[in-house]
């Protein structure tokens, strides 16, 4: 092997409808500047297709998840979510991954992070963007990472074994309030919206007063420029009302077109990342869209009804649909989210960077 090449040791898993390099923190520098230009290296970021680097050319296989043991007593790791940009280089760790976060337990119990159990493990992950703690159960038969099974999950093919993800109190994950600004409604620029906080920070609309169904397909969306265009308008004023600086460099908050449902469930949605159309749906999108729609007065409510808990809320989106299920263990207890996902380690070894990291000193050499 060439001495002129950086290894870094990374695993690339698939976590639900997301896939990206997994790394333990002790592997990366430890100042944070210098982790995201390495990120930004090993991803290929400032070319569309990422030719240089092992990032995918799309925002849902560009992302990485970063590993640690724990920095507080209630959690068995912490998680740290980095979205490292395509075609700018830019690593944004604001927002949580909810699919990147569906493989954080397997990884953690296959590192030696978390002692496996029969037959399932739980792993506690203190998600460190949010500052919220996500139990995760996975299937370990004989103390070991299983993941062949049968659950399918829309947006991913085939079948696999089921990671449990339950968000123990999702709201107010980035202002620490599940209504930013205090309404559950207000408007932006002749447009109803709903500014929420819950999982990750969202402004949600009706498709309709967008001048559009909500049932078109991702593409058909990402080439509407002139909704696009106001989307992003109305996205940057929302962000400044929750407290989110400059969130046109940012990736929070998401943008959310909210239609009727088509096919049995009880609210259909498009989720934007924020420039371009999910062709699924976040995680952590979800549990915030669940949320709000058993929130009286939010636009999500307004499809949905008054409900009470427990209720499973089935969102639909351009894959097919995401079951969430809403808890509290008493009445002023914080709402439990819970979904199901999956996961798979796709290969393990190292990435190589050109710059002249030392992974021993986790520092970059005088060279650099």
């Amino acid at each position: 092997m060439s001495n002129d090449l950086t290894s870094i040791p990374c695993v690339l898993m698939r976590g639900g409808t997301s896939k990206g390099p997994f790394f333990l923190a002790s592997d990366l520098p430890a100042d944070p500047a210098l982790r995201d230009r390495l990120l930004l290296e090993v991803m290929g970021s400032g070319h569309p297709l990422q030719i240089d680097g092992i990032g995918g050319g799309n925002a849902l296989t560009s992302k990485v998840a970063i590993v640690d043991r724990p920095s507080r007593s209630d959690a068995d790791v912490d998680y740290l979510f980095a979205q490292v940009k395509v075609e700018q280089r830019v690593v944004d760790t604001s927002p949580n991954c909810g699919n990147m976060l569906a493989a954080v337990g397997p990884y953690a119990i296959e590192k030696g992070l978390v002692a496996g159990r029969h037959p399932r493990t739980e792993v506690r992950i203190h998600n460190v963007n949010t500052g919220k703690i996500i139990l995760a159960t996975v299937e370990t038969p004989g103390g070991q990472v299983a993941y062949r099974g049968d659950t399918r999950i829309a947006g991913a093919p085939g079948s696999a074994a089921p990671v449990r993800l339950a968000f123990l109190d999702a709201a107010g994950a980035r202002t620490g309030r599940l209504l930013p600004s205090g309404n559950a409604q207000e408007e932006i620029d002749g447009v109803a919206v709903s500014l929420i906080d819950c999982a990750i920070p969202m402004v949600m609309m009706r498709a309709l007063d967008m001048g559009v169904r909500g049932d078109e397909s991702p593409a058909e969306l990402n080439a509407n420029r002139a909704l696009m265009e106001r989307m992003e308008a109305i996205r940057i004023e929302a962000g400044a009302r929750m407290g989110i600086a400059e969130a046109g460099g940012k990736v929070i908050p998401k943008p959310v077109l909210l239609s009727a449902p088509r096919h049995g469930g009880q609210l259909q949605v498009r989720y934007f990342m924020p420039h371009h159309c999910h062709t699924a749906l976040a995680i952590t999108g979800g549990v915030g869209i669940a949320t709000a729609a058993v929130t009286p007065g939010t636009l999500a409510n307004t499809f949905v009804g008054c409900v009470d808990l427990p209720v499973g809320i089935t969102l639909e989106h351009p894959s097919g649909a995401l079951d969430v299920g809403l808890s509290r263990r008493s009445d002023d207890a914080p709402v439990v989210a819970s979904v199901v996902r999956t996961a798979r380690r796709l290969f393990e070894g190292c990435v190589f960077a050109t710059s002249p990291f030392s992974t021993e000193a986790r520092q970059w050499t005088s060279a650099a």
